[in-house]
């Protein structure tokens, strides 16, 4: 038997913009809670929550953005996010997702890269001076037109191209609804309306570009077959910024009904467990390195946590002792694995709630509904036997569109068949169930983070006393994978350690990129072909830690 799947339903897609099926999820479930963001102590039923994004969708309106045009957001995760999120997609505007740890240059090539015409920044807190960085964007790049502060920035505003996100709600009453559904009344639900940056081998991130059809599915389908209903209190932990908070958390839980509960503004054990007790919580996500962080708190018996009854690991590989713990412990019978990647808007396989623990455990499960699966050989293109280990390929309605403005890069990703090549290493069981076995490429998968050891490897060529550098991913029992960097010193360089390398990354790279080891070596291991072997690097890694 080849290793093919296609997973037929009986519930067709959907074929709503974002915005249309949103008001559906209004006129059924008016009155329920829709959004809980616990760290400002607000709420919204569904009635009111569609009231605040139609005002700053006419407010989207009222400053000159076209459908097609891009908006950013760069912000922990906040209600103010969610919203956007919603009013973007009413107006037909692409939202770009900027990740809340990117530095000065790296928001800066997401700006230029998209042609971004707004950005709506978080206020600078002891992580992210974002004000600063955000002006500097703001001066750095003729597209970007307009600032939105979610808070006035100490000192007030500049006088020319910035605001605040209450003022820019406030400008929507200005705008009569007429507008706002006319607008919606021109798209399309094929329509690009969101950008997330991945990185990529060349050092530079690329734009996945995703519809309506593609996200909005995703999330309806991942919650039917979590069994949501409008009963459901979702806890999400994870961000907003990546598809994990977005489509598994936002776009499931109010496609269906279901509460969505904001816990804190980053990650946080005890405010993810404390939401969980204080909201009747019956679902949470997280990646694994989260699930392990809250079965360690000390007083982790105290949480009540009796309402749960499932949640969604993705990210990493899960520790099949951490999901007997998660089942036993934090009475999450029916917790699921999702698998996927940020270009299948995200997830293209997924286990079931009567799945086994094994299969939870040691495989990602099965093809979600109306998508394919296939494994091949990924040199010459065929389909494998079942059983046998190559390449995962995705085709249907989740695959995105392409990279913003890479048609190159699109094509090497999406055959001209359709098929996504998720380059990663994989076998098909009899029974369809589908085991990660390694990657093709060198990413890294950090905490649920994908990094790509390149862009690290071009920023440490900058260091004065680096002359080679090699970044691979080591086992780490927190967050699945961590950073090493293996060095060749210029001749006559001072030694250097790891923090050395975290000192001269600060600021200019994202923490999760700061590579945790340095190792400094006289020479890397080499093919006959003169490549060098990341393979061994990694095995001589472990056996020099042993």
């Amino acid at each position: 038997m080849l290793s093919y799947s296609a997973v037929q339903s009986e519930l067709p897609l959907l074929e709503d913009t974002i915005g249309a099926n949103f008001e559906k999820s209004v006129v059924r479930f008016a009155d329920r809670d829709a959004l809980i963001d616990v760290p400002s102590g607000r709420r919204w039923i569904y009635r009111e929550l569609n009231v605040d994004v139609d005002r700053l969708a006419r407010g989207l309106l009222a400053a000159g953005l076209a459908k097609g045009d891009r908006v950013g957001i760069w912000s922990p995760n906040c209600a103010e996010w969610t919203i956007l999120q919603y009013a973007t997609a009413k107006v037909g505007v692409v939202l770009v997702n900027v990740n809340p740890a990117y530095r000065a240059s790296e928001v800066e090539f997401v700006v230029k890269q998209c042609g971004m015409r707004m950005l709506v920044s978080a206020p600078s807190d002891k992580y992210s001076d974002y004000t600063a960085m955000a002006r500097g964007a703001g001066l750095s790049c003729a597209c970007l037109e307009q600032l939105v502060f979610i808070e006035e920035p100490p000192g007030g505003l500049a006088d020319h191209g910035e605001t605040t996100y209450d003022a820019l709600c406030v400008s929507g009453d200005t705008v009569p609804p007429r507008a706002l559904s006319d607008r919606m009344a021109r798209l399309d639900a094929h329509d690009p309306i969101n950008l997330q940056y991945t990185s990529g081998t060349t050092g530079f991130p690329k734009g996945a570009t995703l519809t309506h059809h593609n996200i909005l599915n995703n999330g309806y389908f991942i919650g039917q077959l979590m069994n949501y209903t409008e009963a459901d209190r979702v806890v999400i932990p994870v961000p907003f910024y990546h598809c994990f908070g977005m489509v598994i958390g936002n776009l499931n839980a109010l496609s269906i009904g279901a509460a969505t509960i904001i816990p804190s503004r980053r990650f946080s054990p005890t405010a993810a467990l404390q939401a969980v007790q204080d909201h009747a919580g019956t679902s949470i996500y997280g990646v694994p390195s989260m699930f392990i962080a809250e079965l360690a708190l000390d007083d982790f018996q105290d949480y009540d946590l009796s309402t749960l009854r499932t949640g969604v690991m993705a990210g990493s590989p899960c520790p099949e002792e951490a999901m007997n713990r998660v089942i036993s412990e934090m009475n999450m019978r029916d917790v699921v694995i999702c698998y996927g990647m940020t270009e299948t808007s995200p997830v293209s396989t997924m286990t079931r709630a009567d799945d086994t623990i094994a299969r939870r455990t040691r495989t990602v499960g099965r093809t979600m509904p109306h998508l394919e699966s296939k494994v091949i050989d990924s040199v010459g293109g065929q389909t494998l036997e079942r059983g046998v280990v190559g390449e995962l390929c995705t085709r249907g309605y989740a695959v995105m569109s392409g990279y913003w403005n890479q048609p190159e890069k699109t094509a090497e990703a999406i055959d001209a068949e359709g098929w996504m090549h998720t380059g990663d290493l994989a076998q098909m069981d009899e029974d369809g169930y589908i085991s990660i076995e390694g990657r093709i490429k060198d990413v890294v998968i950090r905490g649920g983070e994908n990094i790509y050891p390149r862009e690290i490897e071009e920023f440490l060529y900058q260091h004065p006393s680096i002359q080679d550098v090699q970044v691979i991913g080591v086992p780490d029992a927190k967050y699945g994978e961590e950073l090493a960097a293996c060095v060749i010193l210029k001749p006559g360089a001072a030694p250097l350690t790891a923090a050395d390398v975290a000192e001269f990354g600060h600021g200019k790279l994202a923490h999760y990129k700061i590579p945790r080891y340095v190792e400094i070596l006289e020479e890397f291991p080499m093919t006959i072909s003169g490549k060098i072997r990341k393979v061994q690097l990694r095995e001589d890694f472990a056996k020099r830690r042993l």
